[in-house]
């Protein structure tokens, strides 16, 4: 008996915040007002350098985000002059439940509410109601050269962004930002799993561009610039990124 009403009870837990995310969701991309997209540092390495580049910022080191999602949603007719509204919150101490890897869905599905916790007893924003939160895990590049996968969820409208303590790598950041920001709001990868390379035609920015190869700038949910059939690379900065027909699709920017 017990155990049946502990499934019970989880299936009642989980159809509310089924319920809770899908009203969430149709809030944020209906595209009536900007969408709040709240970001919260965190030094991810509790090292030096994390935590003076951290005091060092402020908004204007994601303002290219601001500015590229402006640029992008007027290029896709969408008449909201100002798409999102970033907002910075005090840094955070604490770090997020690690994201599984390998997992199974009811693993998956564990985790995401574990992280739910965890960003409501951690939650360092006072101001309006956030549509989107992103936790920026800042990390000191001669510590950590090789960042873990970074993850945008749509359910829950949170992200989990791994970025460099690095003033230099601030544009390079900023496309990470943008890239989960855009799948919290339903964008998919359009990237090759297995080889990263960006797929065509929806991971290439001008798919009818002749030749073809190499590209002159990027699919932003394919994260590169496809350089040929077996090269890609990374963008320095959001000016050599784009959001594609598909992208705008998921996002509600033009109809399906």
């Amino acid at each position: 008996m017990w155990k049946t009403l502990r499934i019970v009870i989880l299936l009642f837990i989980l159809a509310t915040v089924a319920q809770a995310t899908w009203l969430a969701k149709r809030d944020a991309t209906d595209w009536k007002n900007p969408v709040i997209v709240v970001l919260y540092p965190i030094n991810a390495d509790a090292s030096e350098t994390a935590a003076r580049y951290i005091a060092s910022g402020d908004l204007d080191r994601f303002r290219p985000i601001t500015e590229f999602m402006q640029a992008q949603a007027r290029g896709h007719g969408v008449s909201l002059n100002d798409p999102i509204e970033l907002r910075l919150a005090p840094g955070i101490v604490a770090l997020p439940p690690p994201i599984p890897s390998n997992a199974s869905a009811p693993e998956v599905i564990w985790w995401s509410l574990r992280l739910r916790l965890w960003a409501w007893r951690n939650d360092t924003y006072q101001g309006a109601r956030a549509n989107v939160r992103l936790f920026l895990l800042h990390h000191d590049d001669r510590l950590t050269p090789r960042l873990a996968h970074s993850t945008g969820l749509e359910s829950g409208l949170i992200g989990i962004v791994n970025v460099f303590a690095n003033p230099a790598m601030s544009g390079a950041n900023n496309v990470v930002i943008a890239h989960e920001l855009l799948h919290t709001l339903g964008a998919t990868d359009k990237y090759d799993l297995a080889t990263n390379q960006p797929l065509f035609p929806d991971g290439y920015a001008e798919p009818d561009l002749v030749p073809r190869l190499p590209q002159r700038i990027g699919e932003i949910m394919a994260g590169r610039i496809p350089l040929s059939p077996v090269r890609a690379e990374q963008p320095d900065s959001l000016a050599q990124m784009a959001i594609g027909p598909k992208t705008a699709r998921e996002i509600k920017w033009v109809a399906p």
